[in-house]
């Protein structure tokens, strides 16, 4: 676990500063390092180190802890709080390394290690993503935490990464309103997968997810009877994936629905220079033909709620 760890334990070494010089012979069990003894700064941040070093993050925890508890005005408080903050991230103990995340953020908001502190938060909840069949509360904090480290400090290499994060983290968030719109397909609630598919397209444009709810959103508006509008989902679809499998099978569908009716048509205005964004109202033209020797095959033409 240390080896997977190294690159963060630097970073965390390069906010902390290197262990102080000492001998930390004399800590032989983890029971007896943590009780209280008094005993110099100087020894345990060094005892704490030293099992850091070895991989006994649980033990290096609390004794960084026992160096902010036995000498809390000390400038090794602050650094033994941030060590303290990697061990029990190291360790998977996530909520504990948020904890003591916060904490040195609440005593020490100005100091330079703010950033790595902030990026500790982000990461331990970006660990605890789980799939998209579960509940998402923790996905939210993550994307939250990650865009705060990104607008307070973003020259800062923790910033880099985290940007790198966040597309991720809104991919799974998409993914998340995807799984919820096909679960409402599938019960043959049309306005509820509508929404969710809508969400996808409105909120996360530059997700993997788009191409799929865009054919999605044709099914449900076709099941609706609703052409008109699953006209318009083909169309963008077509216009923005036109190579796409979701689109060949938004256009089978399409084709087997020649003469249906919308339940309330209105008029819809022809597309401006001024309004260029909005979605294109002519026919949906077919998709493009693979390429002799492509191994993209046109899909099954679908049914609704499938």
């Amino acid at each position: 676990m240390l080896k997977n760890n190294r690159p963060l334990l630097a970073l965390a070494l390069g906010a902390a500063i290197i262990p102080l010089a000492g001998c930390a012979s004399g800590f032989e069990s983890s029971r007896a390092d943590t009780r209280y003894v008094a005993r110099d700064v100087n020894t345990l941040y060094n005892a704490a180190y030293d099992r850091l070093q070895r991989g006994d993050y649980q033990a290096a925890a609390a004794i960084f802890d026992e160096v902010e508890r036995q000498h809390p005005y000390s400038i090794w408080a602050r650094r033994a709080q941030l060590m303290s903050a990697f061990s029990y991230y190291a360790m998977r103990d996530y909520q504990k390394s948020i904890d003591a995340s916060r904490r040195f953020l609440a005593i020490h908001p100005g100091n330079r290690s703010a950033p790595y502190a902030l990026y500790l938060i982000a990461l331990s909840q970006y660990e605890q993503i789980s799939d998209v069949t579960r509940d998402q509360g923790i996905t939210q904090q993550a994307l939250a935490s990650f865009g705060e480290l990104i607008r307070r400090y973003p020259n800062t290499p923790y910033a880099d990464d985290a940007r790198l994060k966040v597309d991720l983290v809104r991919d799974h968030l998409a993914g998340k309103e995807m799984e919820v719109g096909r679960f409402y397909q599938r019960r043959r609630q049309w306005l509820a997968s509508v929404h969710r598919f809508r969400n996808v397209i409105d909120n996360y444009q530059t997700t993997t997810h788009v191409p799929e709810a865009l054919m999605r959103l044709t099914e449900s508006y076709v099941a609706l009877g609703i052409p008109v509008e699953a006209q318009r989902s083909a169309a963008v679809l077509g216009a923005n994936y036109p190579s796409s499998v979701w689109y060949r099978r938004a256009y089978n569908l399409m084709q087997a629905y020649p003469n249906m009716r919308p339940l309330r048509a209105e008029p819809v205005p022809a597309p401006t220079a001024a309004t260029s964004n909005e979605l294109p109202q002519q026919p949906v033209s077919p998709p493009p033909t693979p390429e002799v020797g492509s191994q993209s095959e046109p899909a099954p033409t679908p049914t609704p709620g499938n």
